[in-house]
């Protein structure tokens, strides 16, 4: 497998952001990521197809949101807390603190 590329922390863009975190499964995603850690994408899919979870953690990944690594054939993601807390200050504890969404 090969590695997902993250964008670098200059071009996490805020509408990208706001995009990816607008989806109810990948706003699930980040708030999993953000109690557990981490977490393989086999343990974030629930029931939906592999091909839709894909795209999701695609879309999370082009964002900026979460990195991904390879654990053997498991893939593992994190959330790039530090990272987005230094682009944008405050937004992801506003995002988190939310549980209506």
């Amino acid at each position: 497998m090969r590695h997902a590329r993250l964008p670098a922390l200059e071009e996490i863009a805020l509408e990208d952001v706001f995009h990816a975190l607008s989806d109810p499964f990948r706003l699930g995603v980040v708030r999993q990521l953000a109690t557990e850690g981490e977490a393989s994408c086999q343990a974030l899919e629930g029931d939906r197809p592999k091909s839709s979870v894909s795209h999701h953690f695609r879309v999370l990944r082009e964002a900026g949101l979460i990195r991904t690594r390879n654990e053997g054939a498991t893939r593992m993601n994190a959330l790039r807390r530090e990272d987005i807390e230094g682009r944008f200050p405050g937004l992801l504890a506003c995002v988190l603190s939310r549980q209506d969404g």
